[in-house]
């Protein structure tokens, strides 16, 4: 069984952003993949900020990037750029970290206005970082994204939408495996 990881660098404990990173893992869990789901917010702040790869939870989130066949980069867009939470995390990783992996970037934001997040900033990180293939990118307004008591409800404009890339993110992981 592969392995996916979903990063979500979202500093708020409402967020739209981690609940897109559940709704995306559990629709891969489905299909047999073993799915996890590091939510960045949850690291210690002070071994984050000190890049303390040393700290054993910061050590162990390492591991889980390196472990795994796949990720997915879920962010909330600030300021027309991904999250300084995610951008901090990333930065801990090596040269290579994500050498032999499938990446699927995701944002969420107010404003179609800020869709070139995921190709100007997102892809980019990925690419660097060495990713092996780093799949069609995908923008979710939250105006289309409603927190639910148990979950999170899409518009099925963009809940389509979604499907298809997680579709081509689960060929993508195929052929890598």
């Amino acid at each position: 069984m592969s392995h996916v990881l979903v990063i979500s660098g979202s500093p708020s404990p409402t967020s739209r952003t981690e609940l897109v990173g559940d709704y995306v893992a559990r629709r891969l869990a489905e299909d047999e993949w073993h799915a996890g789901h590091l939510k960045v917010r949850d690291l210690p702040a002070e071994p984050l900020l000190r890049a303390d790869i040393a700290d054993p939870r910061i050590a162990e989130a390492l591991e889980q990037v390196a472990l795994a066949d796949g990720i997915v980069l879920a962010t909330p867009t600030y300021k027309a750029s991904f999250s300084g939470l995610l951008k901090m995390f990333l930065d801990l990783l090596p040269q290579h970290g994500f050498a032999h992996k499938v990446v699927l970037p995701l944002a969420t934001g107010g404003s179609t206005a800020h869709v070139l997040v995921l190709d100007y900033a997102l892809r980019p990180v990925a690419h660097s970082l060495d990713a092996r293939h780093v799949v069609q990118s995908f923008f979710l307004l939250d105006t289309h994204l409603t927190r639910l008591d148990d979950g999170l409800d899409i518009r099925p404009e963009s809940a389509g939408l979604l499907d298809g890339v997680i579709e081509q993110f689960r060929k993508a992981l195929v052929a890598r495996v």
